[in-house]
């Protein structure tokens, strides 16, 4: 399979996992962020500064992985209306 291309097979499981390589570049942004706030509540701006590349670095990664390809738009759910849902 290639990657990227769902299956139609695992088109209709309705799976919200996701690639490694896109939970990687989100992995990499999480860190940074953990860095920078604990930077910002220790008040060390090298901290804060570190963080931020780190997070700009998991952005970079996420544009260059395309991780919005891996949203997967669930098949219409059957025998409900918009009433039922209030």
């Amino acid at each position: 399979m290639v990657e990227g291309k769902k299956s139609e097979q695992t088109e209709h499981l309705g799976s919200h996992g996701g690639r490694a390589s896109s939970w990687l570049a989100v992995t990499v942004m999480l860190v940074g962020t953990v860095v920078a706030g604990f930077g910002l509540t220790a008040a060390n701006w090298t901290l804060v500064w570190i963080g931020a590349g780190v997070f700009v670095v998991g952005g970079i990664l996420a544009l260059v992985f395309d991780i919005f390809t891996d949203v997967v738009i669930d098949a219409p759910r059957v025998g409900m209306r918009a009433e039922d849902h209030r």
